[in-house]
């Protein structure tokens, strides 16, 4: 019999909700079958903890005495810049904002000691910061120059914004070429010298929620260790891709947006990361509840990392410069093993994703829902899906009159 989310909710309040991580499931279903595990289960928590550059934090610092429009002008947190194109006193920081002068890239090019994703750490770890703004000036807004300290805890607003985020699976990367390389998904060896990959696999949301049925707008979220929400389809997401029979997609999917109270969460969840060669990200912990609301969706809640596929892509030619590259598919499981062959050879495997945290939040938000501290929300609008017409497009580029 179906359930719905204001009956598990009840369930919550009351004490009485059965709540199990995304891997506990798997067993749960292999022991009792996919019927009794629906009706005896009611949510089921699934996370990941992975380096995601497409993240940013926008903050409202107060007015100064005398006022300054910062917007307009410049900004510096701790060095780094923030963009200034909003109002007097709102900032935003990207995640891989770089400072104009980092000594240690000097010394070791590519070496990136700080940006974004550390001052949105630092921030969050209740650090004073350095501001330095400059403004233009204005009759209502005469100061030019600003320089002080700020902290979490004195500012109005410190949110949290992913435009993309829980990457519905992702590509294995390798290097085909004889030099090392640098990239988004970390050093590469030559030579197929290791392939790395960043997927919590049969944990991570997307994954366990395929053709995003309980996942949607409004969905409330374990997010840095705080309460956040799903605002929108993060960018770059693809409904439209190619999918095993079990309804999981063998290529990069959907994404989420998702937003937070930084003031709720903390830097344990929330990590500063360099990639060597590449630039600055924020490694995120992301936990959200699916409701087992019939057999449909408790059978893709159990899946399993032996069927989550994903490709082997090369990243010294062909992924940039755009071109297919068809190196095979790999199981999360094999991923896993420490080891895959690609053209004959037996290649180390390495993930930029940490299942073990994914775990530790999973746990965290079962707990919550446990105690009564954490209720489900229910979508108020479905994210975009293969019968809604959205469509994912490269750049089309076009010749700029002279």
């Amino acid at each position: 019999m179906a359930k719905t989310i204001q009956e598990i909710n009840e369930k919550i309040k009351k004490g009485k909700a059965v709540v199990v991580n995304a891997e506990e499931i798997i067993d749960i279903v292999e022991k009792n079958g996919i019927k009794k595990a629906a009706q005896d289960v009611d949510v089921v928590t699934a996370a990941t903890f992975g380096p995601m550059c497409s993240s940013g934090a926008y903050i409202n610092i107060g007015h100064a005495k005398p006022k300054i429009k910062i917007g307009g002008g410049k900004a510096y947190i701790n060095d780094v810049p923030a963009y200034a194109g909003f109002a007097a006193v709102d900032l935003c920081i990207g995640a891989a904002a770089l400072p104009d002068d980092d000594p240690h890239n000097k010394v070791y090019p590519g070496n990136f000691s700080y940006g974004g994703g550390y001052v949105i750490e630092d921030l969050v770890a209740g650090k004073d910061l350095k501001l330095i703004a400059t403004a233009y000036g204005t009759d209502c807004y005469p100061r030019k120059k600003l320089e002080t300290l700020i902290n979490i805890k004195d500012l109005n607003e410190a949110v949290l914004l992913n435009p993309r985020n829980v990457y519905q699976n992702y590509n294995v990367a390798v290097n085909l070429s004889d030099k090392v390389i640098y990239t988004y998904m970390g050093t590469l060896k030559p030579n197929l010298g290791n392939a790395n990959y960043c997927s919590a696999g049969q944990l991570s949301p997307l994954l366990n929620d395929p053709f995003y049925k309980t996942i949607g707008i409004g969905t409330r979220i374990f997010l840095g260790g705080g309460i956040g929400y799903v605002v929108w389809h993060g960018t770059q997401h693809n409904p439209i891709v190619k999918r095993r029979d079990n309804g999981v997609v063998q290529v990069p999917g959907g994404t989420l947006a998702v937003i937070g109270d930084l003031k709720q969460m903390k830097p344990q969840w929330l990590r500063g990361t360099t990639m060597q060669g590449y630039g600055v990200t924020l490694t995120v912990g992301i936990g959200v509840p699916i409701p087992i609301l019939d057999e449909e969706i408790c059978r893709y809640a159990a899946v399993k990392d032996d069927d989550i596929y994903t490709q082997i892509v090369d990243y010294s030619e062909a992924y940039p410069q755009g071109k297919s590259s068809n190196l095979g598919e790999v199981s999360y499981a094999q991923l896993k093993s420490g080891a895959i062959k690609i053209q004959g050879k037996d290649v180390p495997t390495g993930s930029l994703s940490s299942y073990s945290k994914a775990i530790e939040i999973a746990n965290l938000l079962k707990e919550w829902i446990k105690k009564g501290d954490f209720t489900l929300a229910e979508p108020v609008a479905s994210l975009p899906n293969a019968e809604s017409g959205y469509t994912f497009k490269p750049l089309k580029e076009r010749t700029l009159d002279k």
